[in-house]
């Protein structure tokens, strides 16, 4: 399983209108994606930042966000947005997400510490928007 975390700035006062393009355009778009499992959508206290966290059942999928779904979103927020979003793609090596745990164990790289013993790795694909 993966997470693709979009993080950015709001406009002053976008919140409502943002969290309800959210609910109205971006989520049923999301929804008719291959792979998409679900979305937490999150907010700093003061309403000026705000975050997405998509899963996805496997990285082909959370990378085609990036050229499908991703754009288009940006047309339908980019009024509200102050910047470019900050977007991140992970691999999920633990959850307790019920509905989509993974399968097996997760595709991850062995790293070696400094002391040489081996230790699970952790992989994110960060990309510009």
């Amino acid at each position: 399983m993966f997470a693709r975390k979009v993080a950015a700035r709001l406009k002053p006062n976008a919140l409502t209108e943002f969290t309800n393009l959210m609910e109205r355009e971006i989520l049923p778009w999301l929804r008719k994606q291959e792979g998409f499992l679900d979305l937490i959508t999150l907010v700093v206290p003061d309403g000026t930042e705000v975050a997405t966290i998509s899963f996805w059942d496997g990285n082909r999928n959370a990378q085609a966000c990036n050229s499908g779904t991703h754009p288009e979103a940006l047309k339908v927020l980019e009024n509200l947005l102050d910047g470019d979003p900050y977007v991140k793609t992970f691999e999920v090596v633990r959850s307790t997400f019920q509905r989509a745990a993974p399968a097996g164990p997760p595709e991850t790289e062995n790293l070696v510490s400094e002391t040489g013993s081996a230790q699970r790795g952790y992989r994110s694909y960060e990309t510009s928007v």
